[in-house]
């Protein structure tokens, strides 16, 4: 038996059905051609072979008598993996369009809290010959960088699948708990939770009262900026009460050409990332006539892990960004979004050290539940500013491709949680050589064809950043044809080369790259 952490359990107590609160991924993957066998089994061997390394793969939850704590994690003596891991087929013609609205839909129902929290569907019957590997994890066991460590145990690094020693499990039944048991090891956690809470309160009070003497130093002037960073953020179209149904949409950007425009303008990959989901979303709205006169805000999570803590359970917090949507002008809004985003993370670096993820909720459960259940079906979201207006996740993933049951993964696509009053989710992650970005969102305010044109409109944004020019820089060639040439030259040298497709077109192993274009990455998310 094993307690989860207040903030493990959170993700449960705010689950509803519009609301799942599981994570998971759409991976593309390619078969060699002297793959022989059958994908859909060796997926299935490679699980059964490796359930073990993974408790969040083995373990449900066993709740606590009427709701009166958090519940725990207990060992699932009976597994059924013919329910955990399906295999299912896109009709024709198998478009990367169609496996993403598969992905929407199986991305759409709440995980099973009678099983253990996780399910894996094999995707066949793509045009281009590869399987999509869909998977899902409840966020009640996992967060980002978690996650990120788990895929390098499940997977491998090389085409051989590596094969462990299962140990014997115990026998059926032997993990049944009673009603006095569950309640003495609530009561028992509730009491380590408050010794905690009262060993934190005096360098929490000291890491407070030195982070007001300082604001203005720290923050810069006198914190006006952070001031600001706290007004509620505007209405859009997708700040509104979300429905159970999912829509679903990937892209994918060179990772080597992201870092590189950075690098010139004295940035880091974050800031980027901000710069070109800014860029997309005015564009987007403004596209719609729906941009508000005020900046959107983003919330951007934030993980809490010490160096080296490989621990299943979530250990993050987030900050608010402003995107600066208001300000037309590119070079004025990527300066804006730096400074935005420095002051948030300034902030967060004084004040993590007194978050707690783990605190005292006895008796109250079945009150957060009930609440998060009012407050969908209820009119607030309409009512309340948003805090936020969209969620951006960067996770940083694996440089070097991974193999699953001797497959290359050629993307890793994420797919996340949108809210009440925050209906668009956008995580993306770095994978060998990519940026691949996963827009998950309620079908209902944000249906797939709006999320394919948000997706082109990234594309376009991180165009445009790869073509600004740094503050200072040296004046841009005469005359309009030059211009061009120096736009193009600096676009082809980010451009997305064959050795990391975008799904939507991709080539085959062996084909030699093409000469890149300017709108080459546009063109593949027509289909």
């Amino acid at each position: 038996m094993d307690h989860l952490s207040s903030l493990d359990a959170s993700f449960l107590h705010m689950e509803t059905p519009e609301t799942p609160m599981h994570v998971g991924s759409l991976c593309m993957v390619e078969l060699p051609q002297d793959y022989e066998g059958d994908f859909y089994d060796a997926v299935r061997k490679q699980v059964i072979n490796r359930m073990h390394l993974a408790r969040v793969f083995t373990r449900k939850l066993a709740p606590m008598p009427f709701e009166l704590g958090d519940p725990v994690w207990i060992e699932d003596d009976d597994i059924d993996l013919d329910y955990h891991i399906r295999r299912v087929t896109v009709p024709p013609p198998g478009t990367m369009a169609q496996v993403e609205s598969l992905a929407a839909r199986l991305h759409s129902s709440l995980l099973d809290r009678s099983r253990p929290l996780w399910e894996i569907y094999v995707i066949e019957g793509t045009e281009d010959g590869r399987f999509g590997y869909y998977s899902k994890l409840h966020h009640a066991g996992i967060d980002g960088k978690s996650g990120t460590e788990l895929a390098k145990v499940f997977f491998d690094t090389t085409p051989e699948s590596k094969v462990y020693n299962v140990p014997t499990r115990r026998p059926r039944g032997q993990y049944q708990l009673g009603m006095a048991e569950l309640l003495e090891a609530s009561v028992n956690n509730a009491v380590q939770q408050y010794t905690k809470l009262a060993k934190l309160a005096p360098e929490a009070a000291k890491i407070f009262s030195g982070f007001v003497q300082n604001a203005p130093k720290l923050l810069g002037g006198d914190g006006k900026d952070l001031l600001a960073s706290l007004k509620p953020a505007p209405k859009t179209i997708f700040n509104v009460a979300i429905t159970n149904q999912r829509s679903f949409a990937t892209v994918s950007l060179p990772l080597d050409g992201m870092k590189k425009a950075v690098k010139r303008h004295g940035a880091t990959l974050n800031d980027g990332v901000m710069a070109i989901c800014s860029s997309a979303l005015r564009s987007f709205l403004e596209e719609r006539a729906s941009l508000p006169a005020e900046s959107l805000s983003a919330l951007v999570p934030v993980s809490l892990r010490a160096d080296g803590d490989s621990a299943q359970n979530n250990q993050v917090a987030a900050i608010r960004v402003s995107l600066e949507t208001d300000e037309k002008d590119p070079r004025k809004r990527w300066d804006k979004i730096r400074k935005s985003t420095e002051t948030s993370k300034t902030f967060m670096n004084q004040v993590k050290g007194i978050i707690a993820t783990d605190f005292p909720m006895m008796g109250s459960p079945w009150l957060m539940s009930s609440m998060a259940s009012m407050y969908g079906r209820s009119n607030l979201v309409d009512r309340l500013p948003p805090i936020g207006n969209v969620l951006i996740s960067n996770v940083p993933g694996p440089p070097i491709p991974l193999y699953v049951a001797g497959a290359r993964m050629t993307h890793y696509f994420p797919a996340s949680i949108p809210y009440h009053g925050q209906a668009l989710n956008i995580t993306l992650e770095s994978y060998a050589g990519s940026l691949d970005f996963g827009f998950t969102a309620c079908r209902r305010a944000l249906p797939q064809d709006d999320l394919k044109a948000l997706g082109k409109h990234l594309v376009k944004a991180f165009e445009e950043l790869v073509a600004l020019e740094p503050a200072g820089a040296a004046a841009a060639p005469n005359g309009k044809a030059e211009k061009a040439e120096a736009n193009e030259k600096a676009i082809e040298a980010a451009a997305p080369r064959a050795e990391t497709p975008v799904p939507a077109e991709a080539p085959a192993a062996d084909a030699k790259p093409e000469k890149p274009r300017k709108k080459d990455a546009e063109r593949r998310l027509a289909n």
